[in-house]
């Protein structure tokens, strides 16, 4: 089993098609970033999402209540699993006064679905692997866990050749389902949001150059807090984010 730590700012946009189709372009071909490696020939590729909670929903309604400290855990795999021996990632995402720190473990999906469902902690000889699972034995023992919801998207993602710390992904074609909440089932479900918007990412340990705010500036892109699951939830519960139509009209309002 491989374990992954990663520590940093995530700040999130929500942009248009337009926009996201002239930052892309610029990102890549005049800034020259580099695609990550699951993105060939520079393409869109899948991600695929489990979030776990409790029958209380404890888990997300405590991330939207924005705490200085919140946490969630989540399984994400970049394919469909077929027979259950596919590698995984679960992950234990925190954030903790805006810096985030993911702490992932690689399993097999059959094993990662049973760690967190039914306890059945994996078992490796690696000191270090045994120090993650530990760290996740101890969140999943907190609470009772199910499959809460399954998350889809389609995501192209790129570094910046200079500070490889900096990453920018762009997500589209996000799709939330409460049914079927298993990778085998494969993909589908409602979309979240609008056709003509994605999810703007920007990744950076230390600040983010000024190359890339002049660009965001230039663009009238402006950094929004966007959670995937936090607006499935509560737009299950009624409550529906604010999209860029609706956006749009708030300002032509505020200048009549």
């Amino acid at each position: 089993m491989a374990i992954f730590t990663f520590q940093r700012y995530e700040k999130k946009y929500l942009v248009s098609s337009e926009q996201a189709n002239r930052l892309i372009d610029y990102f890549l071909n005049q800034r020259g970033m580099e695609p990550d490696k699951y993105c060939r020939d520079g393409s869109f590729y899948g991600i695929y999402n489990i979030y776990f909670d409790d029958e209380h929903s404890s888990i997300i309604n405590a991330s939207l209540q924005k705490p200085k400290f919140k946490e969630k855990l989540r399984l994400r795999g970049y394919s469909f699993p077929k027979t259950g021996d596919e590698t995984v990632f679960l992950e234990l995402k925190r954030k903790i006064n805006g810096i985030v720190t993911k702490r992932r473990a690689i399993l097999p999906y059959n094993a990662a679905m049973a760690f967190v469902c039914e306890n059945r902690r994996p078992v490796s000889e690696s000191y270090s692997a045994n120090r993650m699972i530990d760290e996740l034995e101890y969140f999943i023992s907190r609470r009772k866990l199910y499959p809460a919801v399954f998350i889809s998207y389609e995501r192209i993602a790129m570094t910046d050749r200079l500070d490889p710390t900096l990453r920018i992904t762009f997500d589209r074609n996000i799709l939330t389902r409460r049914y079927d909440v298993d990778l085998s089932k494969g993909g589908g479900g409602e979309p979240l949001l609008d056709p003509d918007e994605l999810v703007m990412e920007i990744k950076f340990i230390h600040a983010p150059p000024k190359w890339l705010c002049d660009e965001l500036t230039k663009e009238r892109v402006y950094m929004t807090g966007f959670s995937k699951y936090g607006n499935e939830y509560s737009r299950l519960n009624g409550r529906e984010f604010t999209h860029l139509k609706k956006r749009a009209e708030i300002e032509r309002k505020l200048t009549l």
